[in-house]
């Protein structure tokens, strides 16, 4: 494995640990993710790495800028996403954002079904009452880790 796969694991584990225990992501994830991933770039490539870093970080943040602006997904989520596409690239982000947007749909039909059982069993309690929405950074980790594995 190679340094790029490192920093994306463990921003990825940042990003979801802090994402399902605080139901945000901390600023200093993405951050870290946006130095890291021009930093890498740019050991790749030279100064040409600073322009591929450069469009991968706003075609992630543009990737889910919309459903942001929509009200259904959060702002950490989309500076995420531009810190990724900084470590990932323009090329490798359109193939982490497919596997994102397949894992999240996943996760959200899994969540929306145990939502389902427990209301039909009566098993609900009032903090699965507030909970309309559901934490994305594991969706967003899991799709670029697959992206990375499947690249190889």
């Amino acid at each position: 494995m190679n340094a790029q796969v490192w920093i994306a694991i463990l921003v990825g584990l940042a990003a979801m640990i802090d994402d399902l225990a605080r139901r945000q992501i901390a600023n200093w994830i993405p951050l870290a993710a946006l130095a890291a991933g021009f930093g890498w770039q740019m050991g790749q490539s030279g100064l040409l790495g600073l322009l591929y870093a450069g469009i991968g970080m706003v075609a992630g943040f543009a990737v889910f800028l919309i459903f942001y602006l929509l009200g259904g997904m959060g702002g950490g989520d989309v500076k995420l996403m531009a810190g990724f596409g900084a470590l990932l690239g323009f090329h490798q982000l359109i193939a982490a954002a497919l596997w994102i947007a397949g894992v999240g749909g996943l996760i959200a039909i899994g969540v929306l079904g145990v939502r389902a059982l427990r209301r039909a069993l009566g098993a609900t309690t009032k903090q699965d009452e507030g909970q309309e929405s559901i934490p994305y950074a594991p969706a967003i980790a899991l799709g670029v880790w697959l992206s990375l594995a499947s690249r190889v």
